[in-house]
């Protein structure tokens, strides 16, 4: 009697590890989708700065400095292979890509241009998708390394080989401050 009831709390203890297990997988796999759906918008956005930047040469020549620091930018921030790196190159072509609009609000005549307004409607969608990108990323990692510091699954996760996730990150402090507003003059 007793050879049965613990041969049934084995059964139990092995259901329980594969369930758990199979959950921890589903949940990585989610994590990896995530992470590449940032790189797809991440390479969207790349694959339009070419021609941003030449329709903004075009009308502003002596900007060249600022359009061939995007231009570098771009190839570094597609050979990217780790969350962290690419949050790095992101936040960097974030940047520069706000002072190449700082630099077409310059040029009334290039803020008319039509292929110029059509590539910029363009980055903004790419920009919307790659925030709700990061955002199903983040919620992705924050599920699997909740399950993976949680008991019990964290008796079974670290053994079959699952640790936690890099949440994705802008590590500009800039963005940790709220901005200092001042009506003095």
């Amino acid at each position: 009697m007793i050879g049965w009831i613990l041969l049934g709390v084995g059964v139990v203890a092995l259901l329980y590890a594969v369930v758990i297990y199979n959950r921890l997988v589903r949940l990585r796999a989610l994590v990896r989708e995530g992470f590449s759906g940032i790189t797809v918008q991440l390479r969207r956005r790349a694959d339009l700065i070419p021609n941003l930047v030449e329709t903004v040469k075009g009308y502003a020549t002596h900007e060249r400095g600022t359009l061939d620091q995007i231009t570098r930018l771009r190839a570094d921030a597609t050979r990217t292979n780790s969350v962290g790196q690419t949050a790095q190159a992101d936040a960097q072509m974030t940047g520069l890509l706000g002072r190449l609009i700082a630099i077409a609000e310059n040029y009334p005549e290039l803020k008319a241009d039509a292929n110029f307004r059509q590539l910029q409607d363009e980055l903004s969608e790419v920009e919307e998708e790659l925030a709700g990108s990061r955002r199903y990323y983040n919620a992705t990692v924050r599920d699997l390394n909740t399950r993976v510091r949680s008991f019990p699954d964290m008796l079974f996760a670290r053994p079959l080989g699952f640790d936690e996730e890099e949440p994705y990150a802008d590590a500009d402090p800039a963005i940790q401050v709220a901005p200092k507003v001042s009506f003095a003059g």
